[in-house]
């Protein structure tokens, strides 16, 4: 019995040490764990488990948002989100955007001072391998010049179709897509050319009116493209009047519209007149010669920030091999930080919007949205009336974002761009010789312009 009882007692104290051995280990991993973790609690990271992520290491700023990747944030591995950057809120569209779009993705575009074929192609969202083949194949694209008109279609995936360059009213080049290639061709017609007024009285809206009175959707884009700084479309009221002084060019055996200029344009919105008339630079000017531009930041910020992911429409997500697209760009900005309006608008959406966080949707005339996601704090309302610079929020860590940081959107004609990149409007009066000729020019357009 005594003998029993002493192995059992052997047993036990042997028992004992590794026992006590796990709780040890246990209680350091649990005070370590308890006492290491990142001083900055606004940078909590959530983890959502994703398999098969890349590793990426930045040590000195928060992982941000839709990459699919793990990132070190503070010295913590986090796995990033798929898609953070998705509103639930749309905006709502109207019939001036579809004519400002242009349908079945058809675009016309006359070419100003500045222009280049490739900062064109490219502001209209058009696939960069598509324009870097059109480009470097047809040297002579190089050419175009002031006035010359440029029209093209695309797939739903911004593929370029085809593309025409009116080099004169009887030459006319085509660049078709045919498999993976482009193949030029040529057309020549006797052109009839027309200098016509057309005018009208809004009784419903003026896309509607404007079309009965016989303006073509094209050229309806025009005027509210070159009007959109100056006059709201939507608060035309019944009773107002315009009027448009174009030349058009007819095929002669047809009589099918080839190409139309609009040489001036008059809006009456009340006791208001808004004028627009075309200059030789082929940019649309006041009665006065102002431009009727507006100028845009280019940053959302007081101060430039770092770039902590960049804009790519065509991204491949790591894990489903499937595109998705980083519309925007983020800056690596503190939270708290002020955001600001990039350009004069109007407030449309500023509302908490699903993975977006709080987030503020802004429209600058009729071609332009700025969209500014996962603040801290709106300090905006839908409807308001921002200038450029005003301070619109506090920028955050809301929605489904890895860290403070503020993603920053611009679209043209509702489809996005590289706001870093894009080529953007320049308000620009005339000046010397040009303003002289302009207003020899506007004196004798003006005075068809009547009601």
């Amino acid at each position: 019995m005594a003998r029993e009882i002493k192995t059992l007692s052997i047993e036990k104290n042997n028992f004992k040490i590794p026992y006590f051995s796990i709780l040890g280990v246990l209680f350091i991993v649990i005070l370590f764990t308890s006492l290491w973790r990142p001083l900055n609690l606004d940078r909590t990271i959530y983890v959502p488990l994703t398999p098969q992520v890349e590793t990426t290491v930045n040590d000195n700023s928060s992982s941000i948002d839709g990459d699919g990747k793990v990132e070190i944030v503070n010295g913590k591995m986090a796995a990033v989100a798929e898609s953070s950057d998705v509103p639930e809120d749309e905006i709502i569209k109207d019939e001036l955007d579809d004519i400002v779009d242009g349908k079945d993705n058809a675009v016309q575009y006359t070419i100003v001072r500045g222009d280049t074929l490739h900062d064109i192609l490219i502001r209209y969202n058009v696939n960069k391998n598509d324009i870097y083949q059109l480009t470097t194949k047809f040297k002579q694209l190089a050419n175009l010049r002031i006035g010359q008109q440029i029209s093209w279609t695309t797939d739903d995936n911004h593929n370029l179709q085809t593309f025409s360059w009116t080099i004169s009213s009887n030459n006319i080049r085509i660049y078709e897509k045919s498999g993976d290639k482009f193949v030029e061709s040529s057309e020549t017609a006797e052109i009839m050319p027309q200098n016509i007024v057309i005018k009208g009285d809004i009784k419903s809206s003026f896309v509607a009116d404007a079309r009965k009175s016989g303006l073509t959707s094209n050229e309806i884009g025009i005027i509210t493209r070159a009007l959109q700084w100056r006059l709201d479309f939507r608060r035309l009221q019944v009773g107002d009047k315009f009027s448009v002084a174009l030349t058009r060019e007819m095929h002669g055996k047809s009589k099918s519209l080839s190409n139309s200029q609009l040489l001036g344009i008059r809006i009456k919105n009340g006791n208001k007149d808004y004028y627009a008339i075309l200059a030789d630079d082929g940019k649309y000017y006041d009665i006065n010669g102002n431009s009727l531009s507006q100028s845009f930041f280019r940053y959302p910020l007081a101060k430039k920030a770092r770039v902590s992911s960049g804009f790519n429409p065509r991204r491949l997500h790591p894990v489903t091999g499937q595109i998705a697209p980083h519309n925007g760009v983020d800056f690596a900005v503190s939270r708290g930080t002020p955001v600001l309006s990039v350009g004069n608008g109007e407030v449309v959406i500023a509302k908490y919007s699903g993975s977006a966080g709080n987030y503020i949707a802004i429209r600058h005339g009729r071609q332009y949205m700025t969209t500014y996601m996962h603040l801290d704090k709106i300090l905006v309302k839908p409807g308001q009336q921002v200038k450029q610079g005003d301070k619109i929020g506090l920028s955050g860590n809301t929605g489904r974002s890895t860290g403070p940081h503020l993603h920053f959107e611009l679209h043209i004609n509702n489809k996005p761009v590289n706001p870093l990149t894009a080529s953007l409007p320049i308000s620009e009066g005339l000046t010397g010789k040009s303003r002289k000729a302009f207003f020899s020019k506007a004196k004798s357009i003006s005075s068809q312009l009547n009601f």
